[in-house]
């Protein structure tokens, strides 16, 4: 049955009691309440209620979605259904069918758990996009919500991060360092390690471009990849908590080849060193989160090999050896025939707004595991390896002198769960695709993988002529 006009007066209720000077400008939607007229219901046409989630993410950033039935950028929300129990259980199901993200995977942020963190009154009804209605996923900064009352509540909620660092690994396992000055009262931190990194200058659109900025400035580097990996929170020199934005991104070049411009200098460390040097405990902690987090395989440090941190651990390669790059993708079919494909990021390095299978390149480890761990981060899907098998191979080459790829196409035979989109920063949709009519914006070498596979070819090659 649909949600109660008791309950949600009662939850309104409960709001304006924390928020008792919003009472004039809510006085509509409690007019509406006084009338015997079931206001969840989205064919009550003088008014009714719809659920928006509020999720913020481990860097303060605020998940909004493209509506492409109205234009607008919003926090994904809809009309509650019956067989919703809450205001909230509504708002959490509409995150799930929008978005992928389950509500076992949120939290509620302390003190809300039963009240509603903002209400707003729209002008106009409101259209609810289904998943294929929605055009994109993008995470913003508090400062660009896109509700100016929820904006506001925001601001004054949390703490502002003003800062941002870079946590830099490579596929050694090991973590880059900066070596401060000792200038004691002149820089924070002196004579630690700690990680390249800074405030925030009014020209930073982003807290990304905070650090893309300070990376470049103390030591010229410049990653392809960063990703949000969470918040750190140092103490100042007046003992004040100062919450740090920490982006991870994976390195494998020598320190000692950068251009240094601040600090004493810059090296590779495992976690089992980091005992034995001057480091805060925050640093300390955050660097053993991000390597617990990392496939066991792909963290074989060099202290464990023998070797020291700026040794490479692995024979030469013969003169003239060019090494490729290995991607491995998912050949996923459903009983009907249907492939899955994912929609690019708009803001994706490669192929931005792009239909692509669900892929990743290697680590340090083998193609099959590589798969089995791409699949569950990006979709949330359990494979099993006995239930993986090689469909194709694609050789390719964007252009003339770019690194080579070797393109891995393997099909899981069997597989558990539905696709969620658990790396919204990079992929805003999957979709299954009929694969003789699949959609134009598609990766290249991918429909000629597809079409390999429908034909029966182990092998292709795209680019080299």
């Amino acid at each position: 049955m649909p949600l109660s006009l008791h309950h949600v007066r009662t939850t309104v209720e409960t709001y304006l009691a924390r928020h008792p000077y919003e009472r004039v400008q809510l006085g509509a939607l409690l007019d509406a309440l006084e009338r015997p007229t079931d206001i969840a219901s989205r064919s009550t046409f003088t008014g009714h209620v719809t659920c928006a989630a509020i999720v913020v993410d481990p860097v303060g950033r605020v998940l909004h979605m493209l509506h492409l039935a109205n234009g607008k950028v919003l926090t994904p929300g809809g009309h509650p259904d019956p067989a919703d129990e809450s205001l909230a259980g509504a708002a959490l199901r509409e995150l799930h069918e929008e978005t992928g993200i389950p509500a076992e995977a949120v939290a509620p942020w302390p003190g809300y758990e039963a009240v509603p963190f903002d209400i707003d009154i729209a002008t106009a009804v409101l259209v609810v996009p289904q998943a294929e209605e929605v055009g994109g996923i993008e995470w913003r900064p508090v400062d660009r919500v896109t509700s100016p009352s929820l904006r506001a509540k925001l601001l004054k909620l949390t703490p502002q991060t003003a800062n941002a660092s870079a946590l830099i690994y490579n596929d050694r396992g090991e973590y880059l360092l900066h070596l401060r000055d000792y200038f004691p009262g002149r820089i924070w931190e002196p004579g630690m390690w700690s990680l390249l990194g800074g405030g925030r200058e009014p020209q930073d659109a982003t807290l990304e471009h905070t650090v893309r900025r300070e990376l470049a400035e103390e030591a010229g580097l410049d990653l392809a990849d960063l990703t949000p990996f969470g918040t750190e929170y140092a103490s100042d020199d007046a003992g004040l908590s100062v919450p740090i934005a920490i982006y991870a991104g994976r390195w494998n070049g020598d320190p000692r080849d950068l251009r240094l411009t601040e600090g004493v200098m810059l090296a590779w460390f495992a976690p089992d060193d980091l005992h034995r040097l001057r480091i805060a405990d925050t640093t300390y902690d955050l660097v053993q989160r991000h390597a617990a987090s990392r496939p066991a395989n792909a963290s074989s440090t060099a202290s464990q090999s023998g070797l020291s941190s700026n040794e490479e651990c692995r024979p030469s390669a013969p003169h003239g050896t060019v090494l490729n790059v290995i991607g491995v993708h998912l050949y996923l079919e459903r009983p009907d025939g249907t492939v899955l494909l994912g929609l690019r990021h708009p803001d994706s390095e490669f192929a931005p707004s792009t239909w692509h299978v669900l892929a990743g390149h290697c680590e340090q480890e083998s193609a099959i595991t590589c798969l089995i761990r791409e699949a569950q981060e990006e979709a949330g899907l359990h494979i099993e390896r006995q239930d993986v098998e090689l469909v194709h191979v694609v050789h390719h080459i964007d252009t003339g002198g770019d690194r080579p790829r070797m393109g891995l196409f393997l099909r899981a035979r069997v597989w558990s769960g539905e696709p969620e989109l658990r790396e919204p920063d990079k992929c805003t949709q999957w979709k299954f695709w009929d694969p003789a009519a699949l959609p134009d914006d598609l990766v290249p070498y991918t429909r000629v993988a597809i079409e390999g596979i429908r034909a029966g070819r182990l092998y292709s090659e795209t680019g080299w002529a």
